[in-house]
């Protein structure tokens, strides 16, 4: 009895600041296991045994998957493909949002599809004149449902899997979830329409007013209206800024003025088939050399000031820069520029400019702010950044494709696609996409295990270069959700262990067990739907998932509705914006609150339980 009080204050002390969000959920998991090993709870090895569990690996490797279906920009291209289709007609729009965000859904994290799914609901509902708003909850809520229909689309559906292996059943294959996913589809996509219509209809939340992120370099530097700040210095071997770094100068202090770029002839290059002349970025610490090329942006007279201070020639329009043809925007090459909108929760805001450290965590340059309709240029240091400011900014292309990661503090728009797809591994796309087809192919045909084929596909990912690196691949894990998700699995073996399992299973049963298999599955659903409300739904499924098993076994029917009754109630918790990482990742993009997520959510979650405690025992028979 001692043990079992041990393992409820732990599990309560653990929902307690999982709901608190004051420690991090992974933080909070482990505190959790350590405290059960201490107490000799869990064996060392049971406490461990999590990390080794066939989930986890799999979770681990379609990671890497996913991060390479991104990184050759395959999904960005089917998303974009598809959506192209829907015009400007809201309808039609919110349909093809919806499936496309489905159907990628169903193969990739549902927090991955969101990333890339937000700059572009973003980009498109600005084009057709429509509220972001009515359609990124929506889009949230559809990644969601689309993980219901493979067994890969999310953690709930392997942890059900892997209980009933666990308890002597064959296991789930990859389209076994298809019938009840099919169903949660067509469910979410004729509720959500009229819901989000009533409710969200309203709401602005493009930002800044952006107008799409199709935006040529070009006409980005007309807008922010760059070229009458920008001025080409040639520096001579005269200059006293030889050998020199802005940083040592203190250029930007003294003058207010920013070096943007720095182009410099590359001896020994010099051919008819490559350029001779090197464009770099310019950091506060970038040694500057005769015979550079710098791109400074400021006002006329400060910019003269300098040029005069450090004996510098002026280039004008027309001339060449060592045998390159001038260029008459900023951002070719390997250096591009791109509008950042800026979301409410993001740690740029209330910061000024120059005390924000952008530029040096991002190695990307903020050329101007647009700020409800005006162009913010000059004296840009001492500006502070505000939610929902456009942020034009300038770097490589790999370097602002990495701000597209920050999706919840940042959204990408204004970024030309065809310059923005020097920083992805376009070329291998097709690669990307003959792995995910075989490693489908592999699980759906049960050529080998499940966490087989996804082993392969991640390596192959690596290994034919649909990641820049292995690094690459080891970023695209998201090691906060396999640490909780490792560290609560043996959770459930303390359940189990101490008896609780069983005895939570009994009184389900004799509560509602008598009433029928009915009763009992609606029973394990709302518990599981409300627990999801509060922690997530990966962790609400690995307590409830042996509970499920251990009340058929008691009632002695079959399991499968049960489990089924956890997967789908824990991933179709709409009703909270912090049940699942994609309803957090569009709250601040889509300017929701917390009521916006119950006015839209429990009404769907509501009417979800009850198709679904009709459906499940149609699809699986007790």
């Amino acid at each position: 009895m001692g043990d079992s009080l041990i393992v409820l204050v732990v599990l309560a002390l653990a929902i307690v600041f999982f709901v608190s969000g004051r420690l991090r959920s992974d933080i909070v998991a482990l505190l959790a296991l350590v405290t059960l090993m201490l107490f000799g709870i869990l064996t060392p090895a049971e406490g461990l045994s999590g990390f080794s569990n066939s989930i986890v690996v799999m979770m681990i490797g379609l990671f890497v998957v996913g991060g390479g279906i991104f990184q050759t920009g395959l999904a960005n291209i089917i998303s974009n493909k598809i959506l192209k289709l829907a015009g400007t007609n809201p309808l039609s729009l919110y349909l093809l949002v919806m499936l496309t965000t489905v159907a990628i859904g169903a193969f990739v994290s549902n927090t991955g599809t969101v990333a890339v799914m937000l700059p572009i609901i973003v980009s498109l509902s600005a084009a057709a004149g429509i509220s972001a708003s009515r359609l990124l909850m929506p889009l949230a809520f559809a990644s969601s449902m689309g993980g219901m229909l493979t067994l890969i689309g999310t953690p709930p559906n392997l942890v059900i899997s892997n209980e009933l292996v666990k308890n002597g059943y064959e296991a789930l294959s990859f389209f076994s979830f298809a019938p009840v996913g099919a169903v949660c589809v067509v469910l979410g996509v004729v509720v959500l329409w009229p819901l989000s219509n009533l409710f969200l209809s309203k709401k602005r939340s493009d930002e800044g007013g952006t107008k799409g992120n199709n935006k040529s370099a070009k006409d980005l530097a007309k807008e922010y209206q760059i070229s009458e700040n920008l001025y080409r210095l040639r520096v001579g071997y005269n200059s006293s800024l030889v050998f020199k770094s802005a940083q040592e100068l203190d250029i930007a202090n003294r003058y207010s003025i920013v070096i943007l770029e720095i182009r410099r002839k590359e001896e020994g290059r010099r051919s008819l088939f490559s350029k001779s002349v090197s464009q770099r970025m310019a950091a506060p610490t970038t040694i500057i050399y005769a015979g550079d090329v710098l791109y400074v942006m400021g006002e006329f007279e400060t910019v003269k000031e300098f040029a005069e201070k450090y004996q510098l020639e002026w280039i004008v329009v027309g001339d060449s820069e060592e045998g390159l043809p001038v260029q008459e925007e900023l951002g070719g090459g390997e250096i591009g520029i791109a509008e950042v909108v800026v979301l409410s929760n993001a740690w740029l805001v209330n910061q000024r400019v120059m005390d924000s450290g952008f530029r040096e965590k991002y190695h990307v340059n903020i050329l101007g702010i647009q700020r409800r309709k005006s162009y913010i240029l000059n004296d840009l240091k001492n500006q502070k950044i505000q939610s929902g400011d456009v942020l034009l900014v300038q770097g490589k292309w790999k370097d602002i494709s990495l701000l597209r990661e920050k999706t919840g503090e940042l959204v990408v728009v204004g970024h030309p696609e065809q310059e923005a797809a020097k920083s992805l591994i376009v070329n291998r796309a097709p690669v990307a996409a003959i792995i995910l087809v075989a490693m489908v192919a592999a699980m759906a045909f049960n050529l080998v295990s499940a966490v087989t084929a996804v082993m392969v596909a991640a390596l192959l990912m690596v290994i034919t270069g649909c990641l820049h690196n292995v690094e690459e691949a080891y970023k695209t894990i998201n090691w906060e959700s396999i640490v909780l998700i490792a560290a609560m699995l043996p959770m459930s073996i303390a359940l189990e262990n101490t008896g609780i399992s069983k005895m939570v299973a009994v009184f389900l049963v004799e509560q509602l067990g008598s009433m029928g298999p009915g009763f009992l599955l609606a029973g394990i659903y709302v518990a599981t739907s409300i627990l999801t409300m509060f922690i997530s739904n990966s962790a609400t499924a690995v307590l409830f998932a042996p509970i499920a098993v251990q009340s058929a076994i008691e009632l002695g029917v079959n399991p499968h509705p049960m489990l089924f009754a956890v997967t789908v109630a824990a991933s179709m918790c709409f009703a909270s914006p912090f049940s699942t990482p994609p309803n957090a990742l569009v709250m601040s993009a889509g300017r929701y609150n917390f009521m916006d997520y119950v006015k839209v959510g429990l009404p769907a979650q509501l009417i979800f339980a009850v198709v679904m405690i009709l459906i499940l025992p149609l699809i699986w028979p007790f």
